[in-house]
């Protein structure tokens, strides 16, 4: 014990000594000379010490622009602070499922093993004595995070630790981040200070796939699609197509079309952009709307068919030339002149959005269109390739009921589901009636009372149901029978024609003999 004691002894003194020859030559020798006994002294120490250290500060650049690596990087130690770290501190962070995180205080540090190998990230901050004047604000201290490694590791660290630390910091981000629901603005308030092309807001749309209503193999069909999509960025690249996928939900009013579109984004955890087209003047400003969307994203137009009259475009200039040699009355007049300032989103500009050379100007984007008449949409617009997955959603059956009564009533099984399975079977309606009467409209209504008010409804949109075919079956027959009797008139009056004809002709001939 008394030599190690000694030992340590004579070690401090050395580094003393060492550090007051430092601090004098730093004082006392000509700059010039400081550089050399500097550059020299790294050179001896390198043989000596066995390390290696690398700096990431937290702000780069002439401008002083806030370095994305040192965020990812501080994202991705934030996840290990709290468990490590013996000193910490706590910041809001903007747009984050998690407002207030915890990370490394200042001059903490914490280890981390990569393959085997031990590591240690240090966050350190450096007090400025001078302010030099800049038009950019700086602050009176730099922060940044220091990473040392031994150097028979400097390839292992250098060639795979720093990617793995990137990539798993921005999933760790994207995994926190708060999800934002935009809205186009219009073109006139694009240009000014601080302005956008999108508006967003917070994006809480309950809806989850588990919470969907609809048929539970249709459901998974789905979710397998959206993985699919979501994990090739290779096999795209590979075959040689833009990272996209195009979804068309159609069917009537009600049937969900809504909160599949939402289920969708918080099931990948991508950003909603609601294009409103009628917004959009123009080709261009279409293509300027693209280029500023994000990857990760879902760009929804819905109820495409009143959009946009894109069906009837293919026609219009020559409906057009043919008005123009008519006469307009001053109302007709003022309706052109709107129609004009209106928006000028052609069939083919909204083509080239969805799949044209401009659609690949980012990555990871889902588009989705909305109708419920799918037969009026042009075929150009939702063939294959272009909306490369339909997905009808139509009126609830039997396994949508069950999830929409667990959803509203938390029940599995009741007494009352086969007379309601039933009732399904033989009557349309869609998953947003069947909520709205399963939903309880006071403090009073149980289960029972509920699921019977759905049996009530479903009796009765079967009894109008009834009386809607019996009613539409006696307009037929009226019309079938209205039919055969002009037929038969007609018939008759052909057959009255004939003889009038003979007639006519029989006296022709008596008349000309006669005359002989």
């Amino acid at each position: 014990m008394g030599f190690m004691g000694d030992l340590w002894a004579q070690l401090g003194s050395i580094m003393a000594t060492i550090m007051f020859v430092y601090a004098m030559s730093e004082k006392f020798f000509p700059s010039h000379l400081v550089s050399y006994l500097r550059k020299y002294t790294h050179r001896v120490s390198g043989f000596v010490y066995p390390y290696i250290q690398i700096h990431f500060h937290e702000f780069t650049g002439e401008r002083l622009k806030r370095s994305e690596a040192y965020t990812t990087i501080q994202t991705y130690l934030s996840a290990n602070s709290s468990q490590r770290a013996r000193s910490l501190k706590a910041e809001v962070v903007k747009d984050s499922q998690t407002p207030l995180v915890l990370s490394m205080a200042d001059n903490e540090e914490i280890t981390d093993e990569f393959q085997g190998v031990k590591l240690w990230w240090s966050s350190n901050t450096i007090q400025l004595k001078q302010q030099s004047f800049s038009f950019y604000p700086t602050s009176d201290e730099k922060r940044y995070l220091t990473l040392t490694f031994h150097k028979r590791y400097r390839d292992l660290i250098t060639g795979s630790y720093l990617k793995h630390v990137l990539d798993e910091g921005k999933a760790i981000a994207l995994k926190n981040r708060q999800l934002k629901l935009y809205t186009n603005n219009p073109s006139s308030s694009w240009h000014g200070y601080k302005s956008t092309k999108w508006s967003h807001i917070t994006f809480e749309h309950p809806s989850t796939f588990e919470t969907l209503a609809m048929e539970p193999k249709k459901k998974q069909e789905i979710l397998k699609d959206l993985v699919k999509f979501q994990n090739g960025k290779e096999y795209y690249a590979k075959i040689g197509k833009a990272w996209k996928r195009g979804y068309l939900l159609y069917g009537p009013p009600g049937t969900g079309k809504s909160s599949m579109i939402a289920a969708m984004a918080n099931f990948l955890n991508y950003d909603v952009y609601d294009l409103e087209l009628t917004a959009v003047k123009e080709n261009t400003e279409l293509r300027k709307l693209l280029i500023d969307t994000t990857s990760k994203s879902i760009i929804v137009i819905e109820d495409i068919d009143c959009s946009l009259d894109l069906t009837g475009q293919r026609k219009k200039k020559e409906e057009d030339d043919d008005d123009d040699t008519e006469m307009k009355d001053p109302i007709t007049k003022k309706a052109e002149e709107e129609e004009k300032k209106g928006s000028k989103v052609t069939l083919s500009g909204l083509l080239n959005f969805i799949d044209g050379i401009w659609s690949a100007c980012g990555g990871e984007r889902i588009l989705v269109f909305t109708t419920n008449f799918l037969d009026k949409l042009d075929p150009a617009l939702i063939r294959r390739g272009r909306m490369d997955k339909h997905i009808e959603l139509s009126y609830c059956c039997y396994e949508a009921f069950k999830v929409l009564a667990k959803n509203y009533l938390d029940v599995e099984s009741h007494e009352l589901f086969p007379k309601i399975e039933k009732l399904l079977g033989e009557t349309n309606m869609t998953p947003a009636d069947v909520a709205e009467n399963l939903m309880p409209k006071s403090i009073d209504e149980e289960v029972q009372t509920c699921l019977q008010n759905l049996i009530n409804a479903l009796e009765l949109a079967k009894e109008e149901a009834k009386k809607k075919m019996e009613v539409e079956a006696k307009k037929k027959a009226e019309e079938e029978e209205a039919q055969l009797k002009a037929e038969k008139e007609k018939e008759e009056y052909a057959q009255e024609e004939v003889k009038a004809n003979g007639k006519i002709s029989g006296e022709n001939v008596e008349e000309n003999g006669s005359n002989h």
